[in-house]
Protein backbone atom coordinates (compact mmCIF):
# COMPACT_ATOMS: atom_id res chain seq x y z
CA UNK A 1 0.00 0.00 0.00
CA UNK A 2 1.39 3.40 -1.04
CA UNK A 3 2.01 5.75 1.85
CA UNK A 4 0.87 9.12 0.45
CA UNK A 5 -0.83 10.39 -2.71
CA UNK A 6 -1.14 14.05 -3.69
CA UNK A 7 -3.78 15.32 -6.10
CA UNK A 8 -3.16 18.41 -8.20
CA UNK A 9 0.48 17.36 -8.34
CA UNK A 10 1.35 19.74 -11.18
CA UNK A 11 -0.32 22.74 -9.54
CA UNK A 12 1.46 25.43 -7.55
CA UNK A 13 0.59 24.08 -4.11
CA UNK A 14 0.71 20.37 -4.96
CA UNK A 15 4.17 20.59 -6.47
CA UNK A 16 5.62 22.28 -3.37
CA UNK A 17 3.97 19.65 -1.16
CA UNK A 18 5.60 16.86 -3.17
CA UNK A 19 9.01 18.52 -3.07
CA UNK A 20 8.81 18.77 0.70
CA UNK A 21 7.48 15.25 1.10
CA UNK A 22 10.54 14.00 -0.77
CA UNK A 23 12.62 15.30 2.14
CA UNK A 24 10.50 13.26 4.56
CA UNK A 25 9.77 9.96 2.75
CA UNK A 26 11.21 8.04 -0.17
CA UNK A 27 9.86 8.45 -3.72
CA UNK A 28 8.61 4.88 -3.63
CA UNK A 29 6.14 5.95 -0.92
CA UNK A 30 4.64 8.78 -2.98
CA UNK A 31 2.06 8.89 -5.76
CA UNK A 32 1.53 12.04 -7.79
CA UNK A 33 -1.98 12.38 -9.21
CA UNK A 34 -2.43 14.78 -12.10
CA UNK A 35 -5.05 15.55 -14.70
CA UNK A 36 -2.23 15.65 -17.26
CA UNK A 37 0.44 13.18 -16.14
CA UNK A 38 2.81 14.28 -18.90
CA UNK A 39 3.34 17.54 -17.03
CA UNK A 40 4.85 15.53 -14.18
CA UNK A 41 7.36 13.60 -16.28
CA UNK A 42 10.21 14.91 -14.14
CA UNK A 43 8.63 13.28 -11.09
CA UNK A 44 8.57 9.94 -12.89
CA UNK A 45 12.27 10.35 -13.60
CA UNK A 46 12.81 10.86 -9.86
CA UNK A 47 11.15 7.59 -8.96
CA UNK A 48 7.57 8.64 -8.23
CA UNK A 49 4.56 6.89 -9.66
CA UNK A 50 2.43 9.38 -11.56
CA UNK A 51 -1.22 8.51 -12.08
CA UNK A 52 -3.98 10.09 -14.10
CA UNK A 53 -6.74 11.48 -11.93
CA UNK A 54 -9.24 14.10 -13.05
CA UNK A 55 -11.75 15.59 -10.61
CA UNK A 56 -14.17 16.00 -13.51
CA UNK A 57 -13.80 12.36 -14.61
CA UNK A 58 -15.06 10.17 -11.79
CA UNK A 59 -14.07 7.06 -13.70
CA UNK A 60 -10.39 8.00 -13.46
CA UNK A 61 -10.39 8.27 -9.68
CA UNK A 62 -10.68 4.62 -8.64
CA UNK A 63 -7.47 3.72 -10.44
CA UNK A 64 -5.76 6.87 -9.21
CA UNK A 65 -6.48 6.05 -5.55
CA UNK A 66 -5.95 2.29 -5.59
CA UNK A 67 -3.72 1.23 -2.70
CA UNK A 68 -3.37 4.76 -1.26
CA UNK A 69 -3.04 5.03 2.52
CA UNK A 70 -3.08 8.84 3.01
CA UNK A 71 -4.49 11.26 0.44
CA UNK A 72 -4.07 15.00 0.03
CA UNK A 73 -7.10 16.42 -1.74
CA UNK A 74 -6.05 19.79 -3.08
CA UNK A 75 -9.23 21.78 -3.67
CA UNK A 76 -10.35 22.13 -7.26
CA UNK A 77 -9.48 25.37 -9.08
CA UNK A 78 -12.87 25.29 -10.86
CA UNK A 79 -14.92 28.06 -9.24
CA UNK A 80 -18.01 27.52 -11.39
CA UNK A 81 -20.92 27.53 -8.91
CA UNK A 82 -21.70 24.00 -7.76
CA UNK A 83 -19.01 22.28 -9.81
CA UNK A 84 -16.23 22.18 -7.24
CA UNK A 85 -18.36 20.46 -4.60
CA UNK A 86 -19.40 17.76 -7.08
CA UNK A 87 -15.74 17.20 -7.98
CA UNK A 88 -14.67 16.99 -4.35
CA UNK A 89 -17.44 14.53 -3.52
CA UNK A 90 -16.31 12.33 -6.40
CA UNK A 91 -12.81 12.17 -4.88
CA UNK A 92 -14.17 11.52 -1.39
CA UNK A 93 -16.38 8.69 -2.65
CA UNK A 94 -13.47 7.15 -4.58
CA UNK A 95 -11.25 7.43 -1.49
CA UNK A 96 -13.83 5.58 0.58
CA UNK A 97 -14.09 2.83 -2.03
CA UNK A 98 -10.29 2.54 -2.21
CA UNK A 99 -9.93 2.14 1.54
CA UNK A 100 -7.93 5.34 2.05
CA UNK A 101 -7.13 5.55 5.75
CA UNK A 102 -6.95 9.36 6.04
CA UNK A 103 -7.88 12.21 3.73
CA UNK A 104 -6.28 15.63 4.17
CA UNK A 105 -8.28 18.41 2.51
CA UNK A 106 -7.15 21.94 1.68
CA UNK A 107 -10.24 23.84 2.70
CA UNK A 108 -10.39 27.60 3.22
CA UNK A 109 -11.01 30.18 5.89
CA UNK A 110 -14.68 30.99 6.12
CA UNK A 111 -15.73 27.36 5.69
CA UNK A 112 -17.05 27.19 9.23
CA UNK A 113 -18.59 30.65 9.30
CA UNK A 114 -21.52 30.30 6.90
CA UNK A 115 -20.03 32.91 4.58
CA UNK A 116 -20.75 32.71 0.86
CA UNK A 117 -17.08 32.71 -0.12
CA UNK A 118 -16.51 29.57 1.95
CA UNK A 119 -19.65 27.71 0.87
CA UNK A 120 -17.91 25.15 -1.39
CA UNK A 121 -15.38 24.35 1.31
CA UNK A 122 -18.10 24.06 3.94
CA UNK A 123 -20.08 21.64 1.79
CA UNK A 124 -16.94 19.58 1.17
CA UNK A 125 -16.16 19.43 4.88
CA UNK A 126 -19.70 18.21 5.51
CA UNK A 127 -19.32 15.54 2.83
CA UNK A 128 -16.07 14.42 4.44
CA UNK A 129 -17.71 14.12 7.84
CA UNK A 130 -20.58 12.07 6.40
CA UNK A 131 -18.17 9.80 4.53
CA UNK A 132 -16.82 8.29 7.72
CA UNK A 133 -13.25 8.74 6.50
CA UNK A 134 -10.61 9.78 8.99
CA UNK A 135 -9.82 13.32 7.92
CA UNK A 136 -7.65 16.35 8.48
CA UNK A 137 -9.02 19.71 7.37
CA UNK A 138 -6.65 22.56 6.54
CA UNK A 139 -8.56 25.84 6.30
CA UNK A 140 -6.05 27.82 4.28
CA UNK A 141 -5.92 31.59 4.37
CA UNK A 142 -6.00 33.45 1.09
CA UNK A 143 -2.60 33.41 -0.59
CA UNK A 144 -0.41 36.42 0.17
CA UNK A 145 0.91 36.25 -3.39
CA UNK A 146 -2.53 37.12 -4.79
CA UNK A 147 -2.34 40.51 -3.11
CA UNK A 148 1.38 41.13 -2.97
CA UNK A 149 2.13 40.12 -6.55
CA UNK A 150 -0.35 42.66 -7.87
CA UNK A 151 0.95 45.31 -5.49
CA UNK A 152 4.58 44.65 -6.45
CA UNK A 153 3.84 45.05 -10.14
CA UNK A 154 1.87 48.22 -9.48
CA UNK A 155 4.57 49.71 -7.24
CA UNK A 156 7.31 48.95 -9.74
CA UNK A 157 5.31 50.61 -12.49
CA UNK A 158 3.72 53.61 -10.75
CA UNK A 159 5.40 54.09 -7.37
CA UNK A 160 2.19 53.43 -5.47
CA UNK A 161 -0.13 50.65 -4.38
CA UNK A 162 -3.90 51.02 -4.27
CA UNK A 163 -6.56 49.27 -2.26
CA UNK A 164 -10.14 49.64 -1.11
CA UNK A 165 -9.54 48.29 2.37
CA UNK A 166 -10.17 51.50 4.36
CA UNK A 167 -7.18 50.63 6.50
CA UNK A 168 -8.57 47.26 7.56
CA UNK A 169 -6.03 44.60 8.43
CA UNK A 170 -6.02 41.26 6.65
CA UNK A 171 -4.50 37.88 7.36
CA UNK A 172 -3.04 36.02 4.40
CA UNK A 173 -0.41 33.31 4.15
CA UNK A 174 2.44 32.56 1.78
CA UNK A 175 1.63 29.70 -0.59
CA UNK A 176 4.83 27.89 0.34
CA UNK A 177 3.97 27.98 4.05
CA UNK A 178 0.54 26.48 3.40
CA UNK A 179 2.10 23.74 1.27
CA UNK A 180 4.67 22.92 3.96
CA UNK A 181 1.90 22.80 6.54
CA UNK A 182 0.06 20.28 4.38
CA UNK A 183 3.21 18.17 4.12
CA UNK A 184 3.58 18.23 7.89
CA UNK A 185 -0.06 17.21 8.38
CA UNK A 186 0.37 14.33 5.92
CA UNK A 187 3.40 12.89 7.68
CA UNK A 188 2.96 13.89 11.32
CA UNK A 189 1.12 12.18 14.16
CA UNK A 190 -1.97 13.33 15.99
CA UNK A 191 -3.81 15.02 13.12
CA UNK A 192 -6.68 12.56 12.86
CA UNK A 193 -10.09 14.28 12.57
CA UNK A 194 -8.48 17.66 13.31
CA UNK A 195 -9.39 20.98 11.74
CA UNK A 196 -6.74 23.69 11.49
CA UNK A 197 -7.31 27.38 10.74
CA UNK A 198 -4.15 28.44 8.95
CA UNK A 199 -3.74 32.19 9.31
CA UNK A 200 -0.67 34.22 8.50
CA UNK A 201 0.42 37.51 10.12
CA UNK A 202 -1.94 40.47 9.97
CA UNK A 203 -0.95 43.38 7.71
CA UNK A 204 -2.33 46.53 6.11
CA UNK A 205 -1.75 48.09 2.72
CA UNK A 206 -0.01 51.02 4.40
CA UNK A 207 2.47 48.54 5.90
CA UNK A 208 2.82 46.86 2.52
CA UNK A 209 3.70 50.18 0.88
CA UNK A 210 6.34 50.77 3.55
CA UNK A 211 7.77 47.28 3.03
CA UNK A 212 7.89 47.74 -0.74
CA UNK A 213 9.66 51.07 -0.27
CA UNK A 214 12.41 49.33 1.67
CA UNK A 215 12.74 46.32 -0.63
CA UNK A 216 12.61 48.29 -3.88
CA UNK A 217 14.75 51.13 -2.57
CA UNK A 218 12.36 53.84 -3.71
CA UNK A 219 9.31 55.56 -2.22
CA UNK A 220 6.05 53.67 -2.57
CA UNK A 221 2.81 55.33 -1.50
CA UNK A 222 -0.54 53.82 -0.63
CA UNK A 223 -3.75 55.27 -2.03
CA UNK A 224 -7.34 54.28 -1.31
CA UNK A 225 -9.57 53.75 -4.35
CA UNK A 226 -13.03 52.35 -5.04
CA UNK A 227 -13.70 48.67 -5.61
CA UNK A 228 -14.30 49.39 -9.29
CA UNK A 229 -10.91 51.09 -9.57
CA UNK A 230 -9.12 48.25 -7.80
CA UNK A 231 -9.26 45.80 -10.70
CA UNK A 232 -9.85 42.12 -10.01
CA UNK A 233 -9.02 42.54 -6.32
CA UNK A 234 -12.06 44.79 -6.04
CA UNK A 235 -14.15 41.65 -5.63
CA UNK A 236 -12.20 40.73 -2.49
CA UNK A 237 -11.93 44.11 -0.82
CA UNK A 238 -15.52 44.17 0.53
CA UNK A 239 -14.60 40.95 2.34
CA UNK A 240 -11.52 42.64 3.78
CA UNK A 241 -13.49 45.69 4.91
CA UNK A 242 -16.04 43.46 6.64
CA UNK A 243 -13.29 42.14 8.91
CA UNK A 244 -13.72 38.55 7.69
CA UNK A 245 -9.97 38.27 7.07
CA UNK A 246 -8.75 39.69 10.37
CA UNK A 247 -8.66 36.51 12.41
CA UNK A 248 -5.42 35.14 13.76
CA UNK A 249 -4.32 31.88 15.32
CA UNK A 250 -1.35 29.67 15.96
CA UNK A 251 -2.20 26.55 13.92
CA UNK A 252 -0.01 27.45 10.95
CA UNK A 253 2.98 28.19 13.18
CA UNK A 254 2.48 24.92 15.05
CA UNK A 255 2.42 22.87 11.85
CA UNK A 256 5.44 24.70 10.42
CA UNK A 257 7.43 24.68 13.64
CA UNK A 258 8.27 28.35 13.04
CA UNK A 259 6.45 31.67 12.51
CA UNK A 260 4.83 31.97 9.08
CA UNK A 261 6.35 34.36 6.55
CA UNK A 262 5.50 38.04 6.82
CA UNK A 263 5.42 40.84 4.27
CA UNK A 264 9.16 41.36 3.84
CA UNK A 265 9.99 37.68 3.36
CA UNK A 266 7.15 37.10 0.92
CA UNK A 267 7.84 40.21 -1.16
CA UNK A 268 11.53 39.35 -1.32
CA UNK A 269 10.71 35.80 -2.43
CA UNK A 270 8.41 37.15 -5.16
CA UNK A 271 11.15 39.42 -6.50
CA UNK A 272 13.68 36.57 -6.47
CA UNK A 273 11.26 34.28 -8.29
CA UNK A 274 10.61 36.90 -10.95
CA UNK A 275 14.35 37.38 -11.43
CA UNK A 276 14.84 33.63 -11.92
CA UNK A 277 12.08 33.44 -14.51
CA UNK A 278 13.64 36.12 -16.73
Amino acid sequence: MAEIAVTGATGNLGRIVIEDLLTRVGPEDLIAIARTPGKAADLTERGLEVRHGDYGDAGSLDGALAGVRTLLLVSSPDLTPGVRVVQHRAVIDAAARAGVRRLVYTSGIGAGDGLDFGADHSATEQALEKSGLTRTVLRNALYSEAFLGTALAQASRTGEVTSATEGQRLSTARLRDLALAASAALTGDGHENATYDLYGPLWTYAELAETLSGVLGKPVAHREVTDAEAGWLGALFPLVRSGALTRTGGDLERLLGRPPAGLHETVTALIERQARSK
